[in-house]
């Protein structure tokens, strides 16, 4: 599978450059970027080729992995899939539950593969965990992060401090609710201290989820916890499960193989997670109880 990187910031440069180069079900051809000059430093550190022209980059791949802003992302991901790519794309996919719609369209269309790669699901660990925990009554996600102090890579993110944790970790803790406690029908939400939201998810079958999420959170305040509830008592996620690195790895392998089996983090279930974040930023803003947008 020979597979293009769409994008030149620190989590592409880090997590899916890294991941793709020397991996043994790939053959990493080159970098596109809306900056020529980052795309060539990170093409020259890799030793793939820095592409000016999406499309001459799309030409030449089978897959292309993309590491951009997510409302960026939706409009090359829709290119790319109709033009026949496969898709290694980032979370959230879209910022609006029409951009994610558009980009399942095209992809069901042209019949591509697709993987979000929703970090935690790609850990070996975690995924084993998620298949073995059974039926649970509901669960409690937090992440407090704190990405905007002055050493942070994320700290110019103009996406992350518009749309803040709900856009950008919430994606984290629905990709490991939803396979436990399944679809979202219902969401409240409130607007806490340090850009937080707190919000409460009724899933189908009954089950209730909360998160609260920041990602400017003060530095001693920083936070993971992931707890599930049931008959069988409280259990934790793990924590500390490896490096995003090596769960990037696992994805694009994953990708090759969601050719002929498809995959349960694909294009679909990202759009389910965009419309579930729509949902929560809609009850947080307008103070009420949202009904989430089936597809």
């Amino acid at each position: 599978m020979r597979i293009g990187l769409l994008g030149t910031g620190y989590w592409a440069a880090e997590t899916q450059a890294a991941g793709m180069s020397g991996h043994p079900d790939a053959e990493f051809v080159g970098v596109w970027g809306r900056d020529p000059a980052k795309a060539g430093a990170l093409a020259a550190r890799y030793g793939v080729r820095a592409y000016d022209d999406v499309d001459t980059l799309l030409a030449d791949v089978d897959a292309v992995a993309v590491a951009l802003p997510p409302d960026v992302q939706a409009e090359l991901a829709t290119r790319a899939a109709r033009a026949g790519k496969d898709l290694l794309l980032d979370k959230p996919i879209a910022l609006t539950i029409a951009a994610a719609d558009q980009l399942v369209a095209a992809v069901e269309e042209s019949g591509v593969a697709s993987v979000v790669f929703f970090t935690n699901r790609f850990h070996p660990e975690i995924e084993a965990f998620l298949a073995g925990l059974g039926p649970q009554d509901g669960a409690r996600f937090t992440l407090f992060a704190s990405i905007f102090q002055p050493d942070s890579p994320y700290a110019a993110s103009a996406w992350r401090k518009e749309y803040g944790g709900l856009w950008d970790v919430g994606p984290h803790a629905l990709s490991v609710l939803l396979p436990v406690l399944g679809p979202v029908t219902q969401v409240s939400a409130v607007a806490g201290p340090h850009d937080t939201t707190h919000a409460l998810l009724r899933h189908r079958d009954g089950a209730v989820s909360t998160l609260a999420l920041t990602l400017d959170a003060p530095p001693a305040s920083t936070a993971f916890e992931c707890v599930f509830h049931g008959e069988s008592g409280f259990v934790s996620l793990p924590s500390g499960a490896g490096e995003a690195v090596d769960a990037f790895r696992n994805a694009v392998a994953q990708l090759a193989r969601a050719r002929t089996a498809g995959h349960p983090c694909d294009v679909r279930f990202g759009r389910d997670v965009v419309a579930i974040l729509a949902a929560a930023e809609a009850a947080r803003d307008r103070a009420e109880v949202v009904t989430v947008i089936a597809q």
